[in-house]
């Protein structure tokens, strides 16, 4: 008899909150999945509704739920993973949000972000934190909320109000008010000392962050709450939480230092293990706590490209020459080659290793001989780029290696992943179940349930479906990288 034992991982991204039903084999045996609202005020500025995730997450809980029951699953435990960096601040009584949640790619607060950097603070929070003074991560978003929304500053003061970024809002919610976040998603709020894993109180007091607002921290396994009754899942413990991309390098097997992953979602997060050493960049990458598991930390370096799968959907929704990302694909096919045009998706800044919050998006290259096809390869295109961008700040921190794991939804696309290969000139594994976050998410959730052992156990469940080597000439390449880097510096406002 087959052991019908599972795990329910909570998989709440940017653009849609889903949830998956995985076997103590790694299998998805259930699945559902809801859009949600993108809110754009103003441009550069993004924002989602907080009851819109929750509503939405407990719809895709209760629809994954069912239908794994329905076919005779026991799910024993729950691990969430999320968007990181995205801000929430709310009521603790009500638990009703104040805002709406900020999310990671706006970029509101860059002046504020400029203005601390020309006082020269980013060199101790880039000491501390690993991360980069942009608007990106969490703590100048909490100001922001702070100082706009009138009463709030003397109310988190006075302790009446929680913060937290989506994983922890969602665990406040499903447990009926424990506050908690982990270790990955505290490492991306600026607010963090990452060295020795604790809030610091000088970069509280440079962001003007109360420390009442602040979730206790947690490693990523561990018994964190059970599921309030009456809600989806209600009695299953939480015993698992990390960042999305974190996540993702735990789905990929990638726990060896030198091990390094993509994960292509609204953006493409590329992540290198460094084992037990914070390694600092020389070149304007992030590092990152990959993991902390039974008192021992992970580190990681990070590169972030803000513009991947929203680029197809730009070219879907805004341009409507797209109908689906497959169509993309057939499209760069179709063609040659681009005939010369080259697109940088800035649509809300540069990320690494550039930093651009004020970027914006271009198409370059255009003639009368330009048709959709063009253009949507020259999306395509871009995103592959980027991520030669990143891997050549990497090399040069001394990161060097040997092959590159790929998961997320653009990884179905071949002919980008043999693009993507030619322009890294590495070899580019995909593996036979792409969804490596949500799946790094329920390992976590064993873990903490003592179902598994340690990460090793993500050995036997990763399987490579596809492997794409690189086929082009250094020259080839170089000609390319060329034209992308023009038609960078076109856009670059630094």
């Amino acid at each position: 008899m087959s052991d019908k034992r599972a795990i329910l991982a909570i998989d709440q991204g940017t653009t849609s909150s889903r949830a998956i039903v995985f076997s103590l084999e790694g299998e998805p045996v259930a699945l559902a999945q809801r859009e949600f609202t993108q809110i754009y005020p103003q441009p550069g500025w993004v924002e989602h509704d907080p009851e819109e995730i929750w509503e939405s997450t407990c719809a895709v809980m209760t629809e994954a739920l069912d239908a794994a029951r329905e076919n005779g699953w026991q799910v024993l435990t729950t691990g969430i993973t999320n968007q990181r960096e995205t801000t929430i601040i709310w009521d603790r009584v009500t638990g009703m949000p104040i805002y709406n949640a900020i999310v990671w790619q706006d970029r509101r607060t860059a002046a504020r972000c400029a203005m601390l950097a020309a006082q020269g603070h980013e060199e101790m929070i880039s000491a501390r934190t690993g991360l980069l003074l942009d608007p990106y991560f969490s703590a100048s978003k909490i100001a922001w909320i702070l100082d706009e929304i009138p009463g709030a500053r003397a109310r988190a003061e006075a302790g009446e109000l929680a913060f937290g970024t989506v994983e922890s809002f969602l665990l406040w919610r499903l447990s009926g008010g424990v506050h908690l976040s982990d270790a990955t998603n505290a490492s991306r709020t600026s607010l963090y000392d990452i060295n020795i894993g604790k809030w610091d109180e000088e970069l509280l007091a440079l962001f003007e962050v109360p420390a009442a607002l602040l979730p206790t921290v947690c490693p990523n396994a561990g018994k964190f709450a059970l599921i309030a009754q009456g809600l989806p899942g209600g009695g299953l413990p939480i015993t698992g939480m990390a960042g999305d991309q974190q996540a993702a390098a735990i789905g990929q097997a990638c726990y060896r230092p030198g091990e390094m992953k993509i994960t292509f979602g609204t953006g493409a997060f590329m992540l290198a293990n460094t084992g037990d050493k914070a390694v600092q960049s020389a070149h304007r990458l992030l590092t990152t706590i990959a993991w902390e598991i039974e008192g021992v930390r992970s580190y990681a370096m990070e590169g972030s490209i803000l513009s991947a799968g929203s680029t197809l959907q730009w070219l879907r929704d805004g341009l409507g020459i797209i109908e689906n990302a497959d169509d993309s694909e057939d499209m760069a096919k179709s063609i040659i080659d681009t005939g010369g045009v080259y697109m940088v998706p800035a649509f809300a800044g540069l990320g690494a290793p550039w930093w651009d919050a004020e970027a914006r998006g271009a198409i370059v290259g255009l003639t009368r001989g330009t048709g959709p096809a063009q253009i949507a390869r020259a999306g395509l295109e871009a995103v592959a780029y980027q991520c030669a961008d990143l891997l050549a700040a990497m090399k040069a921190d001394g990161i060097v290696p040997k092959r590159l794991k790929v998961d997320g939804g653009m990884t179905k696309n071949a002919w980008l992943m043999q693009f993507l290969a030619d322009m890294v000139a590495l070899p580019v594994l995909r593996p036979q179940m792409t969804e490596t976050t949500a799946f790094g998410a329920a390992m976590l959730a064993g873990i903490g349930a003592g179902i598994f052992e340690s990460l090793i156990d993500v050995d036997a469940r990763w399987h490579e479906e596809a492997s794409f080597m690189p086929s082009i000439d250094a020259a080839e390449r170089q000609a390319k990288l060329e034209g992308w880097n023009e038609a960078l510096g076109r856009v670059k406002t630094g």
